[in-house]
């Protein structure tokens, strides 16, 4: 049986201690990564020297081979990238929006009481999988009926299964038929809301139309599965933390932050350097990658007291695990809401998560391994109230 993955070793705090810098080989290519909350978030904040205006390159690995579109507005540069946020951040401003919270509420308190009347259930891709899809059907103003379809594609678009190209091109080909479907039938859905847009001026063109939908699919879908997999393991090894969270319900907004930062669910991200760059000490030739490294600055011991320990009433939290600067993840308000949620209903609904098999999700690169959620966590849900809860 897995570890916790809050509680998991963090492999970057002997380099992030000695010089900052690790230096990791991704699809034969030397990248540093830049490890301290200090030096990601100025890399982040400098786009002129650390530029996301690269196709394909912001991820890591690089997505040539899966998809062939820009993603937007992640891909882009200051002044492009906030005139492109702007397009689409009505969507992703819904769920501070009353009906949306309602919404949200409504599904995870479903879902939640569904899987308590079963004998067990495994959380990744029969719980987790679930709640993101069908919370990105009422974020995107869509029938529920599409999140079915959501599913079947597993926890990452890309990544879940063999073959990332088939996938990517099976993504494709549906965001058209979408696309092709708002055109001929408009309504107020977010395909309809990109035909309806403008770009200082001009119509979007249908590869922006892909791009801004590619990402919306394909980003953030694996971080908030792992984020709602590991909340519920943990509480479920902690049951001290689950008492007085149920106990102290004002805990709830600060909790969900150190979640976040200790389980910092995107390890990195790269920028790339349009001219010859020095990066503590390391040259990074140009038209090559820096990768800013999320997980390891939310464990800068130079920032956070005792960073490796759960403290729910952590404050301040200047924690980075949805990335800082201008490209501060647009899905941020979404993440939230669901984790917040959720932790709400598992408190007002559960008494005891009881573990039955679990198995981690690591990251296996060449110069360090980290443990990010789950590939199966199958559980027990015993429900307040419930003879032997």
């Amino acid at each position: 049986m897995s570890s916790c993955p809050f509680h998991s070793t963090d492999p970057f705090r002997e380099k992030r201690t000695a010089d900052g810098v690790l230096v990791s080989r991704f699809q034969g290519k030397e990248i540093p990564l830049l490890l301290r909350h200090r030096d990601v978030r100025a890399a982040a904040a400098d786009w002129a020297r650390f530029s996301s205006d690269a196709p394909f390159r912001v991820p890591i690995p690089s997505e040539e081979d899966v998809r062939s579109v820009r993603q937007l507005p992640v891909e882009t540069n200051p002044p492009d990238h906030g005139d492109y946020r702007r397009i689409i951040d009505p969507y992703f401003r819904r769920p501070k929006e009353p009906e949306m919270i309602r919404e949200v509420e409504g599904l995870i308190r479903g879902l939640l009481s569904d899987a308590a009347g079963q004998s067990q259930i495994e959380i990744v891709r029969q719980f987790a999988l679930p709640i993101q899809s069908r919370a990105l059907a009422h974020l995107l103003n869509v029938p529920q009926s599409d999140a079915e379809e959501w599913i079947s594609w597993g926890i990452h678009v890309f990544r879940d299964g063999p073959n990332g190209g088939a996938k990517g091109q099976m993504l494709e080909r549906y965001i058209h038929r979408q696309l092709d479907r708002a055109l001929e039938h408009p309504g107020e859905d977010f395909y309809s809301a990109l035909h309806r847009a403008e770009f200082r001026g001009r119509k979007l063109t249908r590869e922006e139309q892909v791009g801004f939908v590619n990402l919306t699919f394909a980003g953030g879908r694996d971080t908030i599965i792992q984020t709602v997999a590991s909340l519920i393991h943990h509480l479920a090894v902690d049951p001290d933390t689950f008492a007085r969270l149920r106990a102290e319900p004002g805990l709830h907004a600060s909790a969900v932050e150190e979640f976040f930062r200790l389980l910092s669910p995107l390890t990195i991200t790269a920028r790339v350097c349009p001219e010859q760059t020095e990066v503590r000490g390391h040259t990074v030739p140009a038209d090559e990658r820096v990768a800013l490294c999320w997980a390891s600055a939310n464990r800068d011991e130079t920032v956070f007291d005792r960073p490796d320990e759960l403290r729910l009433d952590r404050k301040p939290n200047p924690h980075i695990a949805f990335g800082s600067g201008p490209h501060t993840c647009i899905g941020a308000h979404h993440a939230r809401l669901i984790a917040r949620t959720l932790l709400r209903q598992l408190c007002d609904q559960i008494e005891r998560i009881e573990v039955l098999a679990s198995e981690a999700h690591v990251e296996r690169e060449q110069t360090y391994q980290r443990t990010v959620g789950f590939a199966s966590l199958t559980v027990r849900l015993h429900p307040r109230g419930a003879i032997g809860g």
